[in-house]
């Protein structure tokens, strides 16, 4: 029998989905704050260009394809959830969590190349922007890796298949704040 909280639901949406969504639109306040800050700070500052010049597009697009791909994972993981198949959806998360890895694995080989080069979060307020946006953005990547663990144990017995969907819906965010990350970091040059 399942809990009460997963079955009760409110103006027609599953609690648990609605939980997320609050979850959301709470981090949408942190994120909006931190990339409006950001760009009112790029407008105002033209010399930003200058340090915004040394990251490195390469590295920021190869971390975007990363990211997407273990997106795709995870809709293939709630697909598998949905056809009942826990044991398929759990080795799929399994793959988005591989996938946050190797994102943070590549973001910290390129700040400990940019910190060696002097670009430190006080070097000047771009730094400042880029190492706190790119930071908070990775402490939310590894927030999804932990849960997705938890969520992939149990949809390995075949339990709670419907916590799926609600990883990957926070995946999905994540993801879409890198896709705003993305271009003003790493291309608005």
């Amino acid at each position: 029998m399942r809990p009460i909280a997963n079955t009760r639901s409110a103006a027609g949406i599953p609690t648990g989905r609605l939980a997320v969504w609050w979850v959301l639109a709470s981090e949408i306040v942190i994120f909006g704050g931190i990339l409006a800050s950001y760009i009112m700070n790029r407008l105002s500052h033209d010399w930003w260009a200058d340090y915004a010049a040394n990251t490195s597009t390469p590295i920021g697009a190869f971390n975007t394809f990363v990211l997407l791909t273990s997106s795709l994972s995870a809709v293939l993981a709630h697909a598998a959830a949905e056809r009942g198949d826990g044991k398929l959806a759990a080795r799929r998360l399994l793959y988005t969590i591989a996938g946050g890895g190797v994102f943070l694995c590549v973001k910290a080989y390129e700040w400990t190349m940019e910190i060696s080069h002097g670009f430190t979060i006080s070097a000047n307020g771009f730094w400042s922007f880029y190492y706190t946006a790119a930071g908070v953005h990775a402490s939310h990547v590894i927030a999804g890796m932990i849960l997705m663990a938890f969520v992939a144990r149990d949809a390995a017995k075949n339990a709670e298949l419907h916590r799926v969907e609600l990883v990957g819906i926070y995946w999905h965010f994540v993801d879409v704040v890198w896709i705003f990350l993305f271009p003003l970091l790493y291309i608005a040059k």
